[in-house]
């Protein structure tokens, strides 16, 4: 088998056999195949696409990589959620106690985020003292115990994974369908998980802008998912503005915490009910979605969910006393108002300007060296929908400098107000099964 044989063959828009991507993903990982081999695979496979076959195929030899997590000493079913990424995206510190709460255990491995914010274990380390590495023996008896536990990945998860990426971030290659949706899922079954479910974003501010590319990467993962005896749930989910009010990573943490406190914050709670929704579905616990929906609710309003919180912080080390006083944690040194210049409603919000505003502050790593700063970042005062008028604050920086004119231009022309009114956008598009 040679692989120039297997680049013609896809340049040429044949199907890589079972045997043939076996061969590639494994002789890339001992640097038996050069990168400039792969790269012309992978830019192939840009054009002329993969059949679902094949990615199920792909993502299978990606797992088969590395390490694969078994989570066979934890009771009950385990179902995993993953986020495609979002600006203010906080779900996983709400959905986790939710679907704890309702005795489903949820065994979470997550990474750090390059981008506009942190990734989950970055918005965990704004609380003071919660450990984000535990041995494997407690992060088994934490969910046992408490049916909720989160810490970062291991270092061997799909390593052919990790060395591809690098090789599509520098071939122009990140943004096709198979190879994210290998990339994906080869990490979430390689998590141990029993099922998935997947909030695919779209719009302004996610890697998919179109709905239809959307639906194509979920229809995509859910197939993998399904086909490798993981089922499989995709959440299509609106990203044209961030998800609730903050963006950063200490106001994420509180504004999860306030959702939990039975705080109204729509956009949030809707999508964290439905994810949570289809999870315990999945684990059996709930007979339908409608039946899950309504429980869950109560799990929200009664406190239960905020309850399981709790013990998942204490359990982590974490001091969970910042639940009660959000002072307690980071908080930036100024907080500047962003001011409207027109009056009018919000028809349009570009999330990645905000996002990048965001990073700007100091809330993300445009480098996987750079520094995250936990108390910097966005609240939003207006989103699509509200109606403003000229000198209304449209958003507040929380900031370590008393002067940020660059990123207050940046939020400033992330909104288009218009005169005449414009509905709020609906938040859940498609459910993928």
């Amino acid at each position: 088998m040679r692989m120039v044989d297997i680049i013609e063959q896809k340049r040429n828009g044949g199907i890589l056999t079972d045997q043939e991507i076996a061969y590639f993903i494994g002789g890339y990982l001992d640097d038996q195949i050069p990168d400039y081999q792969v790269s012309a695979l992978l830019m192939a496979i840009y054009y002329k696409g993969m059949s679902q076959e094949e990615i199920a195929n792909l993502t299978k030899h990606m797992v088969a990589s590395g390490d694969t997590i078994d989570l066979s000493s934890i009771k009950g079913h385990k179902v995993d959620k993953h986020s495609t990424g979002g600006v203010g995206d906080k779900t996983t510190f709400i959905v986790g106690p939710l679907v704890g709460a309702a005795g489903v255990p949820v065994a979470k491995m997550s990474g750090r985020g390059l981008g506009h914010t942190g990734g989950t274990i970055d918005k965990l380390e704004s609380i003071s003292g919660f450990r984000v590495e535990l041995t494997n023996q407690e992060f088994v008896d934490t969910v046992n115990k408490h049916k909720l536990a989160v810490v970062g990945q291991t270092g061997n998860l799909a390593p052919a994974d990790k060395k591809l990426y690098a090789l599509r971030d520098v071939t122009a290659t990140v943004d096709s369908i198979p190879l994210i949706a290998s990339s994906i899922m080869s990490k979430k079954i390689a998590s141990g998980a029993d099922s998935i479910v997947l909030d695919v974003k779209t719009g302004s501010g996610a890697f998919m802008k179109s709905l239809e590319d959307s639906k194509r990467l979920a229809e995509a993962m859910v197939t993998i998912g399904n086909q490798l005896n993981k089922q499989t749930v995709a959440v299509i989910s609106d990203m044209n503005q961030p998800l609730g009010f903050e963006i950063g990573n200490a106001n994420e943490v509180k504004e999860a915490v306030q959702v939990l406190q039975g705080e109204k914050i729509d956009d949030l709670r809707e999508l964290a009910i439905e994810l949570a929704a289809h999870m315990t579905v999945l684990a059996g616990i709930y007979e339908d979605y409608e039946t899950a929906v309504q429980a869950l609710e109560e799990k929200l309003d009664n406190g239960e969910a905020l309850a399981c919180f709790r013990d998942f912080i204490e359990a982590q080390g974490g001091e969970a006393s910042f639940i009660d006083n959000f002072d307690l944690l980071p908080q930036s040194a100024y907080k500047i108002a962003v001011k409207a210049t027109a009056t009018g409603y919000i028809h349009e919000m570009a999330a990645e300007k905000i996002g990048l505003a965001a990073m700007h502050l100091g809330a993300g790593r445009a480098t996987k060296d750079d520094q995250i700063n936990h108390a910097v970042g966005i609240t939003l005062k207006k989103k699509i929908g509200d109606q403003v008028e000229k000198g209304d604050t449209l958003a507040i920086l929380h900031s370590e400098k008393d002067q940020a004119d660059q990123v207050i231009d940046i939020v400033r022309s992330a909104y288009t107000i218009q005169p005449d009114k414009t509905k709020p956008r609906q938040m859940i598009y498609e459910v993928v099964k």
